[in-house]
């Protein structure tokens, strides 16, 4: 049985709804009101223009579109909501130094934040609206450079711009190159959307995320950086 660090205080409906999140096997009969309520005890919730729900705690962001269903009814979504529990347990620095270095490991699933300064700390994670989305709604991810069609989860090209606004300097990590790289897809967006934040892209790394630890790949952006100034 799967042991789960309860935020406290937490009782009563908002305690059920919690543990039905981390239930194994997943909870089939989840009301997405109590999700919200849940999270809005938790956090603040907020509804965009657009639809979306904009779900804030403790610093991260998750983004999600409007529940289609009474019931939180695909496991992916669950997935989410409980992934999303575990890395906001942990608050991130409330106020981010203006000269923080960052690295951004990017794929269209998620994207991980680092502050360079900052060993072990636990990375802001942000997510799309759905895992696949954009890939399965692009019908060219080629047509997106020559400007013909725009990626559809903007606002998880949104919220990731949002959490690099302090950086003074971020290196870009994923694999992949040119329209099969989501890092390679970010850059050009961000070069659209957000050119002051783009101008502070120090440079790409094409990884393999899999085959790297957290340590390993941090080692390979301070190598990064300390070439950088050598040049």
């Amino acid at each position: 049985m799967q042991t789960i660090t309860l935020p406290h205080p937490l009782n009563g409906s908002h305690l059920r709804t919690y543990e039905k999140i981390f239930q194994h096997p997943v909870s089939h009969n989840l009301p997405w009101r109590e999700v919200l309520a849940l999270f809005t005890h938790l956090g603040d919730v907020v509804v965009e223009p657009n639809g979306n729900l904009k779900i804030a705690r403790h610093g991260h962001i998750l983004i999600l579109p409007p529940p289609r269903t009474k019931d939180v009814a695909v496991v992916e979504e669950l997935m989410k909501l409980r992934h999303f529990l575990e890395a906001s347990a942990v608050p991130l620095p409330a106020s981010p130094p203006r000269s923080a270095q960052m690295i951004v490991v990017i794929d269209h699933h998620l994207a991980r934040l680092f502050r360079l300064e900052m060993n072990g700390a636990v990375p802001q994670v942000i997510q799309p609206h759905e895992p696949y989305e954009f890939f399965r709604q692009a019908h060219d991810a080629r047509d997106f450079f020559s400007g013909k069609e725009k990626p559809a989860p903007t606002a998880f090209f949104e919220a990731v711009a949002e959490a690099l606004k302090p950086a003074s300097q971020i290196l870009l990590c994923g694999a992949g190159a040119g329209s099969s790289s989501e890092k390679d897809l970010f850059t050009a967006w961000l070069k659209q959307h957000h050119p002051e934040v783009a101008r502070r892209i120090a440079g790409q790394l094409t990884i393999d995320e899999h085959h790297l630890t957290e340590a390993q790949l941090l080692a390979k952006a301070r190598d990064f950086y300390a070439h950088a100034r050598a040049s």
